[in-house]
């Protein structure tokens, strides 16, 4: 099986200009962890996640040791937000990304997945446009079959 037959091809993604606030509509609306970050030609340069969000604003625990409470205060993780919120994704986006090609077999698909704990991996086409993504949902659904 190839990865073009279990793929993801109703794929979200986002911009590189778009702000970190349209990413967290964006996921929300669409119940995604994280998107493949492209430019106007639809150029997989990237991608980003929550997670990556959620350490430009938790503080470190580091910083943490210095304050009077190991805790964070939640309105220092709010203003943190509303500081980060108008900038540009690319900013918080991981450019080291790795894509998988259509034509690639579910066997490697599963092997990077696995391998680095990714939730979804973008998937291009020959052109190396995005065209879909796959997730570890759309690889358990596959080995089912």
């Amino acid at each position: 099986m190839k990865v073009i037959d279990f793929m993801e091809k109703d794929v979200s993604a986002i911009f590189i200009d778009e702000t970190v606030e349209e990413f967290i509509h964006a996921c929300v609306r669409q119940f995604r962890s994280g998107m493949p970050v492209v430019d106007s030609e639809m150029y997989v340069i990237g991608v980003v996640t929550e997670s990556d969000i959620i350490h430009a604003v938790v503080p470190s625990y580091m910083e943490m040791l210095h304050s009077t409470s190991f805790i964070p205060d939640t309105n220092l993780v709010k203003k943190r937000l509303e500081d980060i919120k108008n900038k540009p994704i690319s900013e918080y986006m991981n450019r080291k990304v790795d894509v998988l090609k259509t034509s690639d077999t579910l066997l490697s698909a599963a092997t990077l997945i696995i391998k680095r704990g990714y939730r979804f991996v973008p998937v291009i086409d020959e052109e190396e446009h995005l065209v879909g993504v796959a997730t570890r949902a759309s690889l358990l659904e596959a080995l089912l079959k």
